[in-house]
């Protein structure tokens, strides 16, 4: 029986990390959406595949947030 809370903490803990690592790299790449449509002028085929990255990223806090019970 411990073995199994001590599997599930284990697991849990790992959504945790994951989960940062997500914000932290929703975070890094905003910016970067930012910079490149002020630097060059036909940006869009550049920050369509960031954005969707971040959208991607969106989703999968989404779904860690209700598995880890954030909200």
């Amino acid at each position: 029986m411990e073995s199994s809370t001590n599997d599930d903490r284990t697991s849990e803990h790992l959504q945790f990390n994951n989960y940062k690592s997500l914000i932290s790299a929703e975070l890094e790449l905003i910016p970067r959406v930012f910079d490149i449509r002020q630097n060059f002028s036909d940006s869009e085929c550049l920050v369509e595949p960031i954005l969707q990255r971040i959208h991607k990223i969106r989703s999968e806090k989404l779904l860690l947030v209700f598995f880890l019970n954030l909200i």
